[in-house]
């Protein structure tokens, strides 16, 4: 299994829409020109930005291959794939085609708040299935559970296909604990954009970012620069993005950043039910710091 390099800044795609609630492929792909113009370092297709839950399987396949075809190999690709039955996603790993993906992004169960040995044994049996190495995604917010530092450890350790964790507990102390005892193959990633350049600070090697699908150019420079040792510049550039972290996901992600991205004339400002657009009072700040923002680059 060829290894794959996550750090620098992936973007986790979102799925733009037409006034209708169809997919906006001619914006979907104006999209991915401009990441991989700008320097995106890869791409993660069908995670929580992309509103996955609400995209039938047809639909997230005509995405999957859409990006595929016009990134071209040129950046990796990472897919996401999770959920919580855990034999269905094996028979999925056994039978799909993953074709011209590099790698992919797996949440740990949902609703069912497995226990820590529930989480270790669920992500074995994906890593023992799987052709492709496997991120793990831990974001207790959304799933009710928290995978905790030895768990992921454990997994790291014992299951060569593991090959990184998407940490975005919000939780410094956990993911500290994970940078100084992973394994060197194992790399940690970032899942919360406000806190990206000070968990770079501990070890952490980069991001999954949601402010990138707006400002792919800006905010990679900012994980870079952070990566390269210039805390300084990174810094310079973090603090433009001020309130910014807190609006996008105030009323919800990604309903803050199509709203954002509906201002740069990027995509429509629609989402899929049981997702809404952000409230008026998010929008004004929205609309006022993008254009403090763009007067400053």
């Amino acid at each position: 299994m060829e290894q794959i390099d996550l750090s620098g800044m992936g973007v986790a795609l979102v799925t733009p829409f037409t006034s209708n609630g169809d997919i906006d492929f001619d914006a979907l792909s104006n999209l991915i020109d401009r990441h991989l113009s700008a320097g995106t370092d890869y791409l993660v297709v069908l995670g929580t930005t992309a509103e996955t839950p609400t995209l039938s399987a047809e639909e997230q396949f005509e995405i999957t291959q859409t990006v595929i075809n016009q990134v071209n190999k040129k950046i990796p690709i990472i897919l996401g794939l999770g959920g919580n039955n855990t034999r269905a996603l094996v028979k999925r790993l056994e039978v799909d085609d993953f074709t011209g993906i590099d790698a992919l992004l797996s949440v740990t169960p949902y609703y069912n708040k497995p226990s820590q040995e529930g989480l270790f044994q669920h992500y074995k049996a994906l890593s023992e299935a799987s052709s492709l190495p496997i991120v793990l995604y831990n974001v207790p917010a959304r799933t009710g559970v928290n995978m905790c530092a030895n768990t992921t450890l454990r997994l790291a350790r014992e299951c060569n296909k593991i090959i990184a964790v998407k940490e975005a507990s919000g939780m410094s102390s956990q993911i500290d604990t994970i940078v100084r005892f992973k394994p060197q193959r194992f790399q940690v990633i970032s899942g919360d954009d406000s806190i990206t350049l000070s968990l770079i600070s501990i070890g952490v090697e980069g991001v999954i970012s949601v402010v990138g699908n707006a400002f792919p150019k800006q905010f990679g420079q900012m994980v870079h620069l952070a990566l390269e040792d210039n805390y300084g510049a990174a810094l310079a550039i973090h603090q433009q993005f001020g309130e910014l972290f807190g609006l996008l996901s105030v009323d919800g992600n990604p309903s803050g950043i199509k709203f954002l991205m509906s201002q740069m004339c990027l995509l429509k400002n629609v989402l899929r039910l049981p997702l809404v657009p952000v409230k008026e009072i998010t929008e004004e700040k929205i609309k006022t710091f993008l254009g403090d923002f763009q007067s400053k680059f």
